[in-house]
């Protein structure tokens, strides 16, 4: 299975959160399923999300589309947001 990790922050969590949840159909449509969304305990406008991928590239590919990007812009997110793809391993 593959994942995509991202980790930013972000002005305002209440704003983002409506503009993230508003891109849940484009979202899956990409191939994206969001398992996981954690915020700091000590800044709770740190926030690290995990989604479960249908296919990398795809992923990849609709966070640098314009509107992800915009959206990212207009809910405030700080910065460049790291990115992980990742992979799970059977650990025995």
């Amino acid at each position: 299975m593959k994942y995509m990790l991202c980790k930013h922050r972000v002005k305002d969590y209440s704003m983002w959160h409506k503009i993230f949840s508003s891109h849940r159909e484009a979202q899956e449509k990409a191939g994206l399923n969001l398992l996981y969304l954690f915020r700091d305990t000590t800044d709770e406008n740190h926030l690290v999300y995990l989604f479960a991928l249908k296919d990398p590239n795809a992923a990849m590919a609709f966070t640098k589309t314009p509107d992800a990007r915009e959206a990212g812009e207009i809910s405030g997110v700080i910065g460049e947001p790291e990115i992980l793809i990742l992979s799970d391993e059977l650990i025995v």
